[in-house]
Parts: structure tokens; sequence; C-alpha cells
């Protein structure tokens, strides 16, 4: 073809390759910003400081989520089913915790709190007793024998990831040495029961589509750019897998007022690409209608699959009648209010991941919804604060003032995800 007679496909050429250089500078400014850190760890985190967005107006929709999409299960052969995500948290130093985070090999070093200097242990002691009824005692055996010849996959963020290294530490002392191994793989890490031809994999998909984020080590960006139509190269990592347990949530939530999420349809390739700008939640609607598609089209009946409820941040000190600057720093013990919803916790976006995923009923594909978020929500103890691996050099500011570097995201281990797990263990053993 003639170039002469092309002027628009000469412009459309210039526009594409401006965008890639936006992109490829943000990525390169990134890998100058911090050296490449060591691939066992994969533990560079995120920075979320979040933005107060009003849950106000969002009650309506806390009481319809936790009436309809919680997780319930039997709390024995026969027994009625009951609400394990309505109850309250109990001390308890006799039957807590589950296991030792000191002696599990498996646990990750930015919520390994007892290794980085956590002495008090007592967050380590509560145990979540549903109204009602009981969660069932946990049994690692029972589990991998669930698990035999299996593949189960955790498909998602940090969070995920905190997840994931709660359930290999729960089994993994059950497991004789040189029966079980881990090992890494760029975005994938799996843990391996030999015994058992079982495997519990994570995978780092912190936006579930393909992303400017998916690095799982160097993953900071300043714009977060999803590509509308591109899921398969993360699916292909997960495809036949035996269960699936989703977590796309926080990567979602705001941190600033003004911050939208860039869209990308079309490919460089074929010279069609086009980037649009949409609210975070738009977006976290994109990523899961392209889920529900692949999952519709490409997974068996026989696949169990769960998407994991919003896990709370406790960020803003204040809603629970502290000091901000003080973060979550220095809490030692549970919010007692069996109703306590934090400002921040968003419980509409879990709604829309319910509405989403429901048509693929009528098609036998059952997505079940883990709601652990207002039990989490309590547990503004139960944070790693300033007891865990710091990937980069702590500034005088820092040290000065330990709020500004404390980790009121993720979970200690043991912790709350230890009760995430039971609520998954009851799904996979006993429903």
């Amino acid at each position: 073809m003639s170039t002469s007679s092309s002027p628009a496909v000469g412009l459309r050429a210039v526009v594409s390759f401006l965008f890639g250089l936006f992109i490829f500078v943000s990525t390169a400014s990134l890998l100058m910003d911090r050296g490449r850190e060591s691939q066992v760890q994969l533990a560079v985190e995120h920075r979320h400081l979040e933005v107060r967005v009003a849950a106000a107006g969002n009650r309506e929709s806390q009481v319809r989520w936790t009436g309809e999409l919680m997780g319930e299960a039997a709390s024995g052969s026969g027994e009625k089913e009951c609400d394990l995500s309505v109850g309250r948290w109990v001390y308890d130093n006799t039957s807590q915790p589950l296991y030792s985070g000191r002696n599990c090999s498996f646990i990750l070093d930015e919520v390994a709190c007892e290794k980085y200097g956590q002495n008090d242990t007592k967050y380590q002691h509560w145990r979540w007793q549903p109204d009602g009824c009981d969660l069932q005692r946990f049994n690692a055996t029972k589990l991998l024998e669930k698990l035999r010849n299996k593949r189960m996959v955790f498909v998602g963020d940090s969070i995920n990831r905190n997840q994931w290294s709660s359930l290999v530490c729960m089994v993994e002392s059950s497991i004789p040495e040189g029966l079980k191994m881990r090992e890494y793989n760029g975005s994938l890490i799996s843990f391996k029961a030999f015994e058992y031809n079982a495997t519990i994999d994570f995978y780092w998909s912190p936006l579930i589509l393909e992303s400017n984020s998916d690095n799982p080590i160097i993953h900071r960006v300043e714009y977060r750019i999803i590509r509308a139509e591109k899921i398969e190269k993360h699916a292909s990592a997960w495809s036949n897998a035996d269960i699936l347990v989703f977590n796309s949530y926080l990567w979602w939530r705001k941190q600033r007022a003004d911050m939208r999420m860039k869209v990308m349809y079309g490919t460089f390739e074929d010279g069609d690409a086009k980037l649009d700008e949409v609210e975070m939640v738009e977006g976290f609607e994109i990523a899961l209608k392209k889920l529900t598609g692949w999952l519709e089209t490409n997974i068996a009946n026989k696949t169990k699959i769960y998407f994991a409820g919003s896990s709370p941040t406790h960020t803003w000190a204040s809603d629970w009648g502290g000091d901000d600057s003080n973060k979550c720093l220095n809490e030692t013990e549970p919010i007692p209010d069996a109703g306590y919803k934090g400002a921040t916790t968003d419980y509409s976006m879990m709604d829309k991941a319910g509405e989403i995923f429901r048509p693929l009923e009528k098609k036998g594909i059952h997505v079940q919804i883990l709601n652990f978020t207002q039990l989490s929500d309590n547990r503004i103890d139960a944070h790693p604060t300033i007891f865990r691996r710091q990937f980069a050099p702590l500034t005088a500011e820092q040290i000065a003032n330990p709020s500004s570097y404390a980790d009121c995201t993720h979970w200690c281990l043991p912790g709350v995800p230890d009760v995430w797990n039971l609520f998954l263990y009851s799904y996979l053993v006993h429903k």
C-alpha cells in the first residue's frame, strides 16, 4: 500500500508510538527506582494511602450482602446451616493459634510478625465464634485428602498471597520433611505436598486482567492501566485448576480522590489501541465481566470457584475513636462492637461481584463469595504495623515516625486469614 495515500495510518502510528512510549517510560522509572529483589521473597508491596470514600449510603448494600451473599456452611452433619460470618471474637489461648508462625518455614516475611520483633502475640489467640454454631475444627490431613491429585490456585494480590501463606502454614506441619516443597516461577508460587500429589499455588494477578502492575516484584505505578480484553495470558496459568480462589478488591480502591483507572482497548500490533479512563469501580466491573465470560467458556462444572470478600484496612484510627496519626499502631485488642463497620470498608463492591457472577448459575457454574469482611473489620490489632521485613531502607523521617510506614493493610500470621481459610475449609471438606 502506498504511504502517500494513507495519512490516517501515519497519524495512527504516531499516536500508538506515543502511547507505547508513555508505558515504557513509566515502567523504566520504576525499574530505576528500585533494584530487583530476590525472587524468593516476591514481596515488594504497594502502599495504599486510603481515601475516605464515604461508606454512608452503603448500609443497605451491607445488609443485603450479609443476607444474600455470605459464606454459609454446616456446623455438622445433618445440622441446620448457619451464617459463619455473624459472630464475635473470643480470646482463647488454649486452642489458638492453629500453628506456630516461627516454625512455619513457608511463611512470607511481610507477614511474619514474630520473626520481625512483635513480642506481644495476643493477636494470635482470638478465635472467631459464629452465633448459633461452631466453625469446623481444622484437620490438615482431611484437607490434604480432599486435595489429593488436585491443584488449588489463589489468584489475586498480596492479600490473597497473605491467605495462601496462611493455608500453607496450616497444612505444612502435618507433612514430613522431604515430602513438601515451595518453588517460584515468575508470578507463580507453588507449594507441593508430594504424598498427596496436591498443589496449592498463588498466582500474582492483582487486577485479574493484564495490566501494567503484573510484575510480582515491581508493581508500583503512578497510573494503573488494564487491558480490557486481555485475560488469557493470566488464565493460562490457572485454567487447569480444580479449585480457584480469586481476590481482587484492594487494588480497585482509591489512593487519592481523583484516582481513576486507565483502560486500554485494542492492541498496538493491530494499530487500534485506544486508551479510556473510568472510575475505579467501573474498572472493577470491566475486569469481573471479562472474568465471568472466561469462566463461562472455559471452566468445567466440577471446578470449585470462590471469590474472597473485601479485606478491610485500618489506616484511619478516628474510625474507632483513635488518633489518625497513629493509624493502627499499638492497637492490642479487637474492636468489641460486633456491628462495627469502618468508614473506608466498601461492601458495595462485593454486591457488584455477586451481581456479575450470578448469571453463571444458569450455566451450572457457582461462584461462592467468602464473606469475611465484617469479622476482619474488628481486628485493628492484627496487622504487621512495623513488625515485618522492610524491602527498602527506612528513611530518618520514617524511623522518627513509625506510624508513617506502619502496615495496616496486611495481616500477621498466625492470625485473621486463618479464619478466612476455616471458611474455605468448611466449604471444601464439609459442604
